[in-house]
């Protein structure tokens, strides 16, 4: 995957189920933040979204599409840092994946 701890554009986040950083814009709720999500195909709880990690069959939480602003692959393990990356606060596809400088 290249450099795994950079942020790139939800347009290239893996749909295949597994687990993911996920920038999910500031909104009246509140600032932009991080999360542990995962792009489900839908079951009986709910249909094709990005879902977080921690949710519980009949207690899902959905994004849409429009809510996450970029995605990271999840870091490896590292003892000296034991904290999520902070969110995403640049100029959104300006400046994600390079400037293109």
């Amino acid at each position: 995957m290249g450099e795994p701890n950079r942020w790139r554009h939800m347009r290239s986040a893996p749909r295949d189920g597994s687990r993911i950083l996920v920038t999910i814009r500031a909104s009246e709720q509140g600032p932009g933040t991080v999360d542990l999500a995962y792009w489900s195909n839908g079951d009986q709880f709910g249909g094709d979204a990005w879902r977080s990690s921690d949710s519980a069959p009949g207690r899902i939480i959905e994004y849409a599409e429009t809510e996450l602003k970029c995605w990271m692959p999840m870091p490896s393990a590292n003892l000296d840092r034991l904290s999520l990356p902070s969110a995403w606060e640049g100029n959104d596809e300006q400046e994600l994946d390079g400037s293109g400088i």
